[in-house]
């Protein structure tokens, strides 16, 4: 089973892709880039995708509502707000979203079918919706976001390389475990451009990371923000209560 993940450009920008190779319960990067367009990432999920694989996409995919929030918005900023790790709001009016439906739609042309609710470890295609904010919150035990996105250059080189320290720490330690060295991910470099493409790619690692979580273990071990009729994004559950809670669907 392969874990593709998409950091998307939502216009105009490039895209951080990552593709991880599950065996067992161990994870391995099989390649690490930043692709031009909207064709070149779908282009490159058709080389890298077998039979069975999952997508994670950082950009809403599904997007009923045409103006204000979409549920899964709303309940971001509820649950996550607290750690600023609230997103973006989508409608159909915004200007990306022709763009991110048309994405969507050639990925379910793929034969990626949206997975909001799953039947854990079954082999088949993928799609999800993956936000890192709230990833990262869970899985490294934050008491907010690591702000590498937004600052002065020196603050965000700072943030990257924290968020870089944290991937190292705790991913290899969770299930499944993705091994990866210093020497597999990017340096971090000293201009504000270069920053952007190290930040894409992190981010797309994270969400590969997501979607193999979500296929391993579903709603044991992970929350839903939403319905595939409202839209909804994955969210790995707290690992350090994580036995403690029970399977969840957040769409109150």
């Amino acid at each position: 089973m392969r874990f593709l993940g998409i950091d998307l450009g939502w216009q105009t920008g490039p895209t951080g892709v990552c593709c991880l190779q599950l065996k067992a319960d161990h994870l391995s990067l099989l390649a690490l880039d930043r692709l031009a367009t909207h064709g070149d990432v779908l282009t490159w999920i058709r080389h890298q995708a077998p039979a069975s694989a999952m997508v994670a996409v950082d950009a809403p995919t599904i997007i009923p509502n045409p103006t204000g929030m979409r549920q899964p918005d709303r309940l971001a900023h509820k649950y996550f707000g607290k750690y600023h790790a609230g997103c973006y709001p989508a409608n159909q009016a915004s200007a990306f979203a022709p763009k991110l439906l048309a994405f969507s739609q050639a990925l379910t042309d793929q034969g990626f079918d949206h997975a909001p609710t799953l039947t854990p470890q079954r082999p088949g295609r993928y799609q999800i919706e993956f936000f890192p904010h709230p990833a990262t919150v869970h899985l490294f035990g934050l008491d907010r976001i690591i702000k590498y996105k937004k600052g002065p250059i020196a603050q965000r080189r700072q943030e990257l390389a924290r968020l870089r320290s944290l991937m190292l720490h705790h991913l290899p330690k969770h299930t499944p475990h993705l091994a990866i060295a210093m020497e597999d991910l990017p340096p971090i470099p000293e201009r504000g451009p270069a920053l952007k493409a190290v930040e894409d790619q992190l981010d797309s690692i994270l969400c590969a990371y997501g979607a193999a979580h979500w296929w391993y273990w579903a709603h044991q071990r992970n929350q839903v923000l939403g319905s595939l009729a409202a839209g909804y994004i994955i969210v790995p559950a707290p690992y350090d209560v994580v036995h403690h809670l029970p399977a969840t669907v957040w769409e109150k």
